[in-house]
């Protein structure tokens, strides 16, 4: 059986168990599943790739969310001072995503962030059109969304 659908069950029992069906409650119930399939998980065989990606997905909503704070500091500062000092322009960004679910995931994470936004993908989906508030140096800006939102979508989703 799928370890997430072995996870969920397990959530659902501690949920019934507690009687607490509230997000906490389900929370809780993933986490210490989570644990329970990890301890046993020598015991029952099952695939070690389900706790990677589950560290690795992780890892992405991490990184996401301090880039969202990073940002969001970085777009209020420029808004608030008398002169702002953007520099916006559309580049284009290859792209070493493939799948639909790689590519929607890259894009979304990438509109959500502020001061930038994915514009389009083009006709072969090997390029990114995105709209950067801020690419003084849009190489280097290319080569931060690679390193960083790129590289971490691609470990999240590829085994």
């Amino acid at each position: 059986m799928n370890p997430l659908v072995i996870n969920l069950l397990l959530a659902f029992c501690w949920a019934a168990v507690t009687g607490d069906f509230s997000a906490g409650g389900l929370t809780t119930g993933l986490v210490f599943g989570f644990l329970a399939l990890w301890i046993a998980q020598p015991l029952v065989g099952l695939d070690q790739f389900y706790f990677l990606r589950v560290y690795r997905v992780a890892r992405l909503t991490v990184y996401f969310f301090w880039e969202l704070l990073l940002s969001s500091v970085k777009v209020a500062v420029d808004v608030l001072r008398p002169v702002p000092r953007n520099t916006p322009r559309i580049i284009t960004m290859p792209l070493d995503v493939e799948t639909d679910m790689e590519i929607l995931t890259l894009t979304n994470l990438i509109s959500l962030t502020p001061g930038t936004l994915s514009v389009d993908v083009t006709e072969d989906r090997r390029e990114l059109i995105v709209h950067a508030m801020f690419a003084d140096d849009p190489e280097a800006e290319i080569a931060n969304l690679k390193s960083g939102m790129e590289r971490m979508v691609l470990e999240a989703f590829r085994p």
